[in-house]
């Protein structure tokens, strides 16, 4: 003998009404141009994404009675004058052109340069390069080699941070226009 509980949910009404929202969205998703013949197989324009809303949850902005039915600005959109769907983002404007293309200048040719830096570049970026191809390459690379190896680098690095400029020009801000 069971008895109902009068205070209880029924288990059939819950079900039923999952199957009545499962049942009004299918047939939202049907009545859009989302169908399985494609978007815009029955109409003459397609619809664009922002006007897919099967759930209902989108709603145009509220009207203000003074401005004439023009979109209401107060949810802190700027909205055109006509369009109510005609939402302005971040990106919907034009740049200003500057009227010139930057061309940065060429780079001084390595000819001219002093030839203590440029072997002191050689030894900062081949050291760590020949350590690791001796690794690969020559295992029984003595240890001399890689000592050799090593100063080069720590070497290299020095002379290019000591070469750098000790003050800083005072009307210099490290931008180039």
């Amino acid at each position: 003998m069971t008895k109902s509980d009068s205070g209880s949910p029924d288990p059939d009404s819950s079900a039923n009404q999952d199957d009545a929202v499962w049942l009004d969205l299918v047939a939202r998703l049907e009545a859009t141009d989302s169908g399985p013949a494609g978007p815009g197989a029955g109409t003459p324009a397609a619809r664009a994404f922002r006007d897919f809303d099967p759930l209902g949850l989108a709603a145009p902005p509220p009207l203000e009675p003074r401005s004439g039915g023009r979109p209401s600005s107060r949810d802190g959109v700027q909205h055109d004058g006509g369009d109510v769907d005609a939402v302005r983002g971040p990106r919907d404007y034009e740049p200003d052109d500057d009227g010139g293309d930057f061309v940065p200048e060429e780079p001084p040719s390595l000819a001219g340069s002093d030839p203590m830096t440029v072997l002191a570049w050689l030894g900062a970026v081949g050291g760590p390069i020949a350590l690791l191809l001796s690794a690969i390459f020559w295992r029984s690379a003595p240890p001399l080699a890689v000592a050799g190896m090593v100063v080069a680098f720590a070497a290299s690095v020095v002379f290019l941070i000591m070469k750098l400029p000790q003050e800083k020009d005072e009307h210099d801000d490290g931008a180039r226009v």
